[in-house]
């Protein structure tokens, strides 16, 4: 296992080694899946790189509802099998990276008039804890209607006739997903952002690695592998067409969009599951820091990947859900902090009629010429189904020299990065105990666990390090210089997008914070100046067009 930190400098000593190296396989897609699968295939010693056109999770795998949940409202659609594994994948993740994946209890209500009554709630619940095999965080509870609004005091009282408690569990999506990679480059897999696939290679007519261009340098070469996998999730079809022009369409893309709120402006004290009153389908009121988020909705929609936002219509339809709930909430678009939205990378069912009922299963294809493709699939199933995804590769690299490797990884025992710990509350009291505030000791050990303490040491060693990016809030300058040592942070928009969520959280003030996170990336990274003005440029374009998407301008 390789010690050297996940860094530009590591990126660029991959990027340059990658031409000549004899790969096994390459995975195309640093999403979650594309993540599972090289950590998988590096445990199992496969001689692995895994490249993304932008960001690790940049796509969906930074988009979403940030749940790891066996899937209670998939029960509707009779859909028990695809519960019972991300029910064993949820008690999984929730060994393998306490940090980043903690148990939430959901309050679920029942309401006179809705799709649901509160025995189909129950009976829902009850069926969910058995499909677990009664081995979830806690069992769930029936409530009375005196017991939900203890519960939830600010819910709307009217019509409501009783509910249920139940367990599902939180994620950081982006770190999850980080934190996945950087385990497959510990085992030796080569993880290389805004890398980009522009052709694939063939010999004798079997894809046989790819020609990839650095985004940055915008210099290109060629690779060459055994396997290749198409891991691109909302992107699988663009790049099956560079294999097959004619290849007809595996996807059925939805977009699930969200917004986050100021947490005293709904008043919720934890998680809720709710109805919309609009069309009835399953929706979530989320806790998250200070903000509430609010999601998500399920629907098709004409933009690609590379274009879909959160629109004006997506936010009022999740402001009036919630206020509908929530009636001393009163939100209006002005009360929107932030919005994002994700496609779902669905299977196509020509028989499926509304996006809701499009299956959340997987499938694996291999083309006449060998690109593997992985397709559909779900947040919480992802090591599941990389596991199987190199289950293929292993067959045929076996039929390729006859070579023996193991027929499985190691990955459900192992912990993430930051996950080897039993106890988190004593690693935030040992911080505390240290000299940390009890807010910075909570947020640190919550985003980086173990590692906390390497974050804890730059702040130490070197007080200018202690400044906060924002006046009040948590983040600290230290967190930029070990994104970029440890985590591959190679912009402004990785640090205060996705390894932070500042965006998600404080956007203007992110905005303003952006000078100060691109100087201390500009430090460790030797920009230059254009180059750091250039990324603080970026992010902030991006943030406005985000923000463009769903605000009127008299807003």
């Amino acid at each position: 296992m390789t010690e050297a930190p996940f860094s530009a400098a590591t990126r660029a000593a991959r990027l340059a080694a990658l031409p000549s190296e004899p790969l096994d396989l390459l995975v195309i897609g640093g999403g979650i899946t594309g993540a599972g699968i090289a950590r998988d295939a590096a445990m199992r010693g496969i001689r692995t790189a895994l490249i993304d056109a932008g960001d690790f999770a940049w796509g969906t795998s930074s988009r979403s509802s940030r749940l790891i949940h066996g899937g209670l409202r998939y029960l509707e659609h009779g859909w028990l099998r695809l519960v019972f594994e991300a029910s064993r994948e949820r008690r999984t993740l929730l060994r393998i990276a306490p940090h980043l994946v903690r148990p939430r209890a959901f309050v679920f209500p029942a309401f006179e008039g809705t799709r649901l009554k509160r025995w189909e709630i129950s009976a829902g619940v009850w069926l969910y804890d058995i499909l677990s095999l009664f081995r979830n965080v806690h069992a769930h509870r029936l409530l009375s209607r005196r017991g939900v609004l203890k519960r939830e005091p600010a819910l709307r009282e009217r019509g409501l006739t009783g509910g249920a408690v139940y367990w599902d569990a939180q994620t950081d999506d982006a770190r999850l997903t980080l934190a996945t990679l950087r385990s497959a480059h510990q085992h030796g897999a080569a993880c290389l952002s805004y890398v980009r696939a522009t052709s694939l290679e063939k010999a004798d007519g079997r894809v046989r690695g790819a020609e990839l261009e650095d985004a940055f340098t915008g210099e290109r070469f060629r690779v060459h592998a055994h396997v290749v996998v198409n891991a691109t999730g909302p992107w699988t079809d663009t790049l099956r067409k560079l294999d097959r022009p004619d290849a007809p369409p595996l996807l059925r893309p939805t977009k699930g969009a969200h917004i986050a709120v100021p947490q005293k402006r709904i008043g919720n004290a934890g998680a809720v599951t709710l109805l919309s009153p609009i069309d009835g389908r399953v929706m979530f009121i989320l806790p998250w820091g200070d903000v509430t988020i609010v999601g998500t909705t399920d629907t098709d929609d004409k933009a690609g990947p590379d274009d879909v936002s959160a629109t004006a219509d997506d936010v009022v339809y999740l402001i009036r859900s919630a206020n509908a709930i929530f009636p001393d909430a009163r939100l209006g678009i002005e009360d929107v902090i932030a919005a994002w939205a994700g496609l779902r990378p669905l299977l196509r069912d020509d028989g499926a009629g509304h996006a809701s009922d499009v299956p959340r299963e997987h499938r694996l294809e291999e083309s006449p010429s060998g690109l593997v493709t992985i397709a559909g699939g779900k947040l919480t199933t992802y090591r599941a189904m990389a596991a199987q995804v190199v289950n293929l590769v292993v067959r045929k690299l076996r039929a390729l020299d006859r070579r023996t490797l193991p027929t499985h990884a190691a990955s459900a025992l192992e912990a993430l990065p930051g996950g080897e710990i039993a106890d988190i509350d004593a690693l935030i009291g040992q911080m505390k105990v240290e000299g940390l505030d009890d807010e910075t000791a909570t947020y640190l050990v919550g985003a980086y666990g173990t590692e906390a303490t390497a974050v804890a040491k730059l702040m130490a060693d070197d007080p200018a390090m202690a400044q906060r990016l924002i006046d009040g809030a948590p983040w600290r300058a230290a967190e930029v210089i070990h994104q970029a040592r440890r985590e591959m942070a190679l912009t402004v928009s990785d640090v205060l997008i996705r390894r932070t969520h500042i965006y998600h959280r404080k956007p203007v003030e992110g905005a303003q914070a952006a000078p100060l996170v691109a100087a201390l990336l500009q430090r460790e990274l030797h920009w230059d100046d254009a180059r750091r003005d250039a990324s603080v440029r970026a992010y902030r374009a991006e943030v406005d067009r985000m923000r463009a998407a769903f605000t009127p301008a008299s807003v």
